[in-house]
């Protein structure tokens, strides 16, 4: 395979085109991020990064608190909105047709339409170049009781997640394996 090489950049993918509440009930915002991820499993930790220009930003940083908001694929023109206007102008809630859920263990809303929301409280403020990142503590994760099997089970494919690579969104496609795979020890046949 030959490859071009290009200077450093930050195309990476795919992302999680993530709509992210802030603010309180009665005064909600969203900001759509794709910089967002999982920094740690015990205690649970995510990030999000943001621009200091932001609107949303100066929210975040006087609360210390946000909701990651997974969104599903019906929801991409919603979450390409959130991106593009602000807050400061706008009530994204109202333009958008969404709900602002009251947090459980947070006072900034969930968003009702998305099947799983993160509640986070805010433990460190990095400044990193173009965006500070906020570590947050993950407090409460809700879940959509539609997500779950007969057992309990997560079924995250039911989500139809919405996935952004480049510019583009997608929907997240068929799961073509399961985590450990590789490693699982055939059995022998009698």
């Amino acid at each position: 395979m030959s490859k071009i090489h290009w200077k450093g950049s930050t195309l990476l993918a795919p992302l999680p085109p993530m709509m992210v509440s802030c603010g309180t009930q009665e005064k909600p915002n969203i900001i759509t991020v794709a910089w967002t991820g999982i920094t740690n499993t015990v205690p649970p930790k995510t990030y999000i990064s943001v621009r200091p220009q932001r609107h949303s930003y100066a929210i975040i940083k006087e609360s210390g608190e946000f909701t990651v908001n997974l969104t599903p694929a019906h929801l991409v023109r919603q979450a390409d909105f959130c991106g593009m206007y602000t807050g400061a102008k706008v009530d994204k809630f109202k333009r958008c047709g969404l709900t602002p859920e009251q947090g459980v263990n947070v006072e900034c809303p969930s968003i009702a339409e998305c099947p799983i929301s993160l509640e986070c409280r805010v433990t460190d403020v990095i400044p990193l170049g173009s965006h500070d990142m906020f570590l947050a503590d993950i407090v409460t994760v809700s879940v959509d009781e539609m997500l779950l099997d007969a057992n309990g089970k997560l079924c995250l494919e039911r989500a139809n997640l919405a996935a952004f690579a480049h510019g583009e969104y997608y929907a997240v496609g068929k799961k073509i394996a399961k985590f450990g795979f590789s490693a699982v020890k055939k059995k022998k046949k009698k």
